[in-house]
């Protein structure tokens, strides 16, 4: 079980629009104000979706670059872009996201149900994306939506290979409508699948609405790490909005301390990852 815990701020996700939830950074301000505060407190990763100037989802390339250097110099965050996008985003816009040169970038490892619509990635795509980040220097999150994903993990690299920096880090997304629920027999479960994977894998975990909470004190109790913000829920109580995204990394950060796991800095989170 390792000593720290590696904490990584999802702070505005694809899903939710701002006229409904006014907290939701959306801009290049709020997100860098967001990020400061949320480094501040002991967050190490961002994982950056990005909006255009009517706050819906974009993957523009420009945006993308700008906002990856923006992010470098206001703070020392490992800035992780998603690959995922919103589910409509074609699989050229989404291999396109590694031209902006992040230090990590998401990878899903497998199609899944998502509400009510399909978070679609063809085989042929994932094995595109994860031998490009090779390339390129990228270090992957593979995503994992459902247990059957991390079969499709130890497929991909057996296949082609470790990631660059030779550490595999995966992360549990669970409670997505269609996917593995958040539940702590899901995770219990998924955690022991890793003995499947390179020796020393290690996992976050993300728990989607009200599976948050179950999920993040699962993911502590059996040594895996935590993706917490407001890409991920909006409520931090029964009918109590979430007011942004430092109140929920702050939770996590005040869970981690309990544990006697306190949050890994950016330093030691490069380490951790192989960056």
């Amino acid at each position: 079980m390792t000593t720290g815990t590696l904490i990584t701020v999802a702070p505005t996700g694809a899903e939710s629009a701002k006229a409904e939830v006014p907290a939701l950074p959306v801009t290049l301000d709020e997100l860098l104000l967001t990020a400061k505060e949320c480094e501040a407190l002991g967050a190490a990763v961002i994982h950056v979706h990005i909006r255009d100037d009517e706050a819906r989802p974009t993957l523009d390339p420009g945006r993308l670059r700008e906002t990856v250097a923006a992010l470098r110099e206001a703070t020392d965050l490992i800035v992780q872009l998603s690959t995922g996008g919103a589910v409509t985003d074609p699989e050229a816009a989404r291999l396109a996201v590694l031209d902006a040169a992040p230090d990590m970038a998401s990878c899903t490892m497998g199609t899944v149900n998502f509400g009510d619509d399909v978070f679609l990635n063809r085989w042929e795509f994932v094995v595109d994306l994860h031998t490009r980040m090779q390339e390129r220097g990228v270090v992957p999150e593979y995503e994992i939506f459902d247990l059957g994903h991390l079969t499709a993990l130890q497929r991909l690299l057996g296949k082609h290979g470790l990631p660059h920096g030779g550490h595999v880090h995966v992360d549990f997304v669970m409670g997505v409508p269609g996917g593995m629920p958040g539940t702590t027999a899901t995770l219990v479960a998924a955690a022991q699948m890793l003995r499947d994977l390179p020796e020393g894998t290690t996992f976050s975990a993300t728990g989607i609405g009200r599976s948050t909470l179950p999920v993040l004190l699962a993911s502590l109790s059996a040594g895996g790490h935590l993706r917490v913000g407001m890409e991920d829920t909006v409520t931090y109580a029964k009918g109590r909005p979430v007011e942004s995204n430092m109140q929920l990394v702050a939770r996590a950060v005040g869970f981690a301390q309990l544990a006697q796991r306190p949050p890994l800095t950016t330093a030691e989170a490069r380490d951790l990852l192989g960056l």
